[in-house]
């Protein structure tokens, strides 16, 4: 833990310098601080992509936005936690936690995931659609981990039975959402940590596109095509 307890030091005392020096207008400077807040941690789960090529409310479309309104930092980052809250991304690690916690209550992975199935539920914290059938690497390493931080932790064995039961049926391996949430198990930390661990992650990201955004001096103003009947 001690190495995490340091980048959460160093990324703090960026992160905020940086907000300082950014609100005083002094762009070069800030983006030298969140550089380094960003090298701090590499094995974090940062942008791997821009995850949408459509005008959906994706978090870094958001803080975009919101750069380009010139709006302060601090709004930029709020637009980033706003798109991250939904359970389709960063939210999506609460509900595999609560089906680790729905086969705890059953008392087996298997009886869990069919009662998801009887409900018509979709699973949570598995499969990708940027990396398809080979599979999530982020959630290899932080699984590989898990492994060797966690070997007496209940909710681990839980969410390790979870990923079993769902391989045996042919179904695509855990994300990094699921993942994290077996390192979170393993580590010992509360239910709801692997949300804020993401979002601290993605930040530098989201603080990166919105000085860019900023410097463009530019409002963004999206444009929609209809394409419905009679178009």
């Amino acid at each position: 833990m001690i190495p995490a307890l340091l980048f959460v030091v160093l990324f703090d005392r960026e992160y905020q310098a940086g907000i300082d020096a950014f609100n005083l207008a002094h762009y070069d400077e800030a983006a030298a601080h969140f550089r380094r807040a960003r090298d701090a941690s590499p094995r974090l789960p940062g942008p791997h992509r821009w995850l949408g090529r459509t005008l959906r409310v994706l978090e870094r479309w958001d803080e975009c936005v919101a750069a380009s309104t010139q709006a302060d930092l601090y709004a930029v980052v709020q637009a980033g936690l706003a798109a991250l809250s939904g359970p389709l991304h960063g939210a999506a690690s609460d509900r595999f936690e609560a089906l680790v916690a729905e086969a705890a209550l059953a008392g087996s992975a298997e009886l869990a995931l069919a009662e998801r199935e009887r409900r018509g539920e979709p699973v949570p914290g598995f499969g990708h659609p940027f990396y398809g059938a080979a599979g999530d690497p982020r959630a290899r390493i932080l699984l590989e981990l898990a492994a060797v931080q966690g070997a007496r932790s209940a909710e681990l064995a839980l969410a390790t039975a979870i990923a079993a039961a769902m391989q045996r049926e042919g179904r695509p391996p855990l994300n990094v959402d699921g993942a994290a949430v077996a390192l979170r198990a393993a580590l010992g930390l509360p239910r709801g940590a692997v949300a804020g661990l993401f979002a601290l992650g993605r930040a530098a990201g989201w603080i990166a596109h919105g000085l860019e955004q900023v410097a463009t001096g530019r409002l963004l103003r999206p444009r929609a095509r209809y394409r419905g009947p009679g178009a």
